[in-house]
């Protein structure tokens, strides 16, 4: 399987502050590819060095086989990218922006607006279609600009945090959009603060901190082979966790705030353990799988709350 998005040694700079630092990137053809991390760990830069509006400090970066930094038209032209903000022509209905948009890519009638069409119903916009876009909601505006990302069918699409803000059913339409991109063979690359979200969707993920690759691969195996199949989760004091450490010298443990989580091959192992504390010890506690979640707590050490990278 051949790489849509290849980087090496991938540095940006902003002034002394490195916010990639020797990232080295593979995205391989027709999967979905996450770009996790905490707050300010590179995510954004990474994708806009992607697509060629940040250019490197350092390093390669080659989509399609071509250097963005020489070939950045061509590039873009078989890109779709949706930012973090939308960006809509407000006073302009769906169709009329997905119409205009269109004409940016030299698309022309009939194809044209069996695209638009076609757009409209996927994301499910028919509903609002004649609404201007500056009196729909947040959910029917974010809709509209994955659809305009889409119109131009592009080989690698690039979502930023697609579904930040969404409610449920909305999340849920772009799920089923990303898994039909894939299904169809378009290459699919996001950034995401909803561990969920990238455990449904990503065939492969990469969890950076601090401008650095920390671990990369498919989600359900990462967890397993770092973390083991199983989770105990309880609230306890200092001296609770030191009694379980000493109890079992092996077992990975990883304190947030007062709740500490211990990993293990599985559920019987984790109460096994929480067995050997003492009757005065004893606190109530939840068993449940190891997920992508306390992976990336795990590797980062950060809580998960979004915002904008520069």
């Amino acid at each position: 399987m051949s790489n849509v998005v290849e980087a090496r040694a991938l540095e940006k700079r902003f002034g002394e502050r490195h916010a990639v630092a020797g990232l080295d990137l593979n995205v391989p053809e027709g999967v979905c590819y996450g770009v996790l991390g905490p707050n300010g760990a590179g995510k954004t830069t990474t994708l806009r060095m992607v697509y060629g509006v940040t250019r490197p400090s350092a390093g390669t970066m080659n989509v399609f086989g071509l250097d963005v930094t020489r070939h950045g038209r061509a590039v873009r032209a078989r890109l779709g990218v949706t930012l973090q903000d939308n960006v809509l022509i407000e006073s302009l209905t769906p169709v009329e922006n997905l119409r205009v948009f269109g004409r940016f890519h030299l698309l022309r009638e009939p194809e044209l607006s069996a695209r638009v069409a076609r757009l409209i119903e996927e994301l499910d916009l028919g509903s609002h279609r004649d609404v201007p876009a500056g009196k729909l909601s947040g959910g029917f505006k974010r809709r509209m600009a994955i659809a305009m990302a889409l119109l131009g069918e592009p080989e690698l699409l690039i979502l930023d945090e697609p579904t930040t803000g969404l409610d449920p059913a909305v999340r849920i339409t772009v799920w089923n959009t990303v898994r039909e991109l894939r299904r169809r063979g378009t290459t699919v690359l996001l950034t995401t603060h909803y561990m969920d979200e990238a455990q449904r969707l990503c065939d492969r993920v990469l969890i950076m901190s601090q401008g650095k690759a920390v671990v990369e691969g498919a989600p359900d195996a990462l967890v397993q082979e770092r973390l083991g199949r199983a989770v105990l989760e309880l609230d306890c004091t200092p001296e609770d966790e030191r009694l379980l450490a000493s109890a079992e010298p092996g077992a990975r443990m990883l304190r947030v705030g007062t709740r500490l989580f211990m990993f293990g091959a599985d559920g019987a192992q984790l109460t096994a353990w929480l067995g050997r504390l003492p009757a005065e010890h004893k606190r109530p506690f939840v068993l449940r799988p190891a997920n992508l979640e306390d992976l990336f707590l795990a590797e980062t050490g950060s809580s998960l709350e979004a915002s904008v990278e520069p």
